[in-house]
């Protein structure tokens, strides 16, 4: 049958190495584009399709973190600090030398990937909660910085301005142009990371994230990997940071709070740690979750609850139902939405079987 295994046959490398190697996979993976590239805007609202921009904004986020974290082992909780980065970095090259977006969007991912390399030097001697300090501490730090250097944040009140990106001389201002662009450039990072990830260094990766003892006695540089898993992370956050700039049309410090580094761990812990399916799941459940709340509540106030009390009610009690669901989830299923996927697929792949 299509979804299994056997009756499949490999006679070479190549095929053996392929991201897809059984043909309902490949299926899948282009019905997926088929749904959100031509069916999606077809069918949705500007409001739904404002929804999707922002899960695929958060995808390439949560890959960055899922690489650190998740395929690494190296916990950082300051991954909002490097998008800030790459956000001023994007804005102030694109105002102060009206450089085009494709060259900010890299040069942001850059100059955030430098800094993660900076941040990630102590992880040679440190690890576990030690580390995850060290990166708070970096997460207060570059706040501290771009809030009191007015060349950076552009001013007191650290914001600037940024005009909708240009692409092939068509200015993206309009929900659908964005969305497009936006998911391109989501399914490149999905990409990128499932081949970085069959890699040498994504096996390194694997490798020091099991046993890092064990990986420097078979001859891994572990510091040296330990900052390329730092500075690709953070490449990617740099990036997150520039696609929300040009997005939301504003670079502000109050984007890439410590709040926003706990909503990207949320994800790849909700959506399962070492999994690029999980950071794809956990971005949807992250990003729609509190929306879908918040239309619950509005929908169960404006019959029960008087308006006056509604406003009060809705922001009291939204945070704390979003907070016990995930608490809920992780106790039924800790391994996260990924392993979910799997039970569910490993079901089908023995069917009518119970082997």
């Amino acid at each position: 049958m299509l979804h299994r295994e056997s009756g499949f046959y490999k006679t070479d490398y190549k095929s053996d190495m392929g991201l897809y190697r059984l043909p309902i996979s490949r299926f899948a993976a282009f019905g997926m584009l088929v749904l959100f590239f031509a069916v999606a805007p077809l069918v949705l609202s500007e409001y739904h399709l404002t929804l999707l921009s922002l899960v695929a904004i958060a995808v390439v986020g949560a890959l960055g973190l899922n690489i650190l974290l998740g395929y690494t082992g190296q916990l950082s909780i300051g991954h909002a600090a490097f998008m800030s980065v790459g956000a001023y970095t994007a804005a102030n090259l694109a105002n102060n030398f009206d450089l085009p977006f494709l060259i900010t969007l890299p040069a942001g991912g850059l100059m955030a990937a430098a800094v993660g390399v900076m941040v990630g030097v102590p992880s040679l001697r440190i690890k576990g909660v030690y580390l995850a300090i060290a990166t708070l501490a970096a997460q207060f730090i570059i706040e501290w910085i771009i809030n009191h250097s007015p060349s950076i944040s552009g001013g007191v009140q650290a914001s600037i301005e940024v005009d909708r990106p240009t692409l092939l001389g068509v200015k993206l201002d309009q929900p659908a142009e964005l969305y497009y662009f936006l998911l391109i450039v989501a399914v490149i990072a999905i990409i990128a990371t499932q081949n970085l990830i069959r890699s040498r260094i994504g096996r390194a990766f694997i490798a020091i994230r099991d046993q890092d003892i064990a990986a420097e006695i078979i001859g891994i540089s572990v510091f040296k990997y330990k900052l390329y898993a730092f500075a690709i992370s953070s490449f990617y956050a740099g990036v997150t940071g520039v696609l929300y700039t040009y997005y939301l049309g504003i670079a502000s410090y109050e984007q890439f709070q410590l709040g926003v580094s706990i909503d990207y761990l949320a994800m790849i812990i909700i959506g399962g740690l070492g999994s690029v399916l999980g950071s794809v799941l956990g971005a949807f459940f992250v990003t729609l979750l509190p929306i879908g709340i918040r239309l619950a509540m509005e929908e169960i106030g404006t019959r029960f609850v008087e308006h006056d009390v509604l406003a009060q009610v809705i922001s009291q009690l939204r945070q704390i139902l979003f907070g016990v669901l995930i608490i809920v989830f992780l106790i039924v299923e800790p391994d996260g939405l990924n392993r979910l996927w799997i039970n569910i697929r490993n079901y089908f792949r023995v069917w009518p079987f119970s082997y």
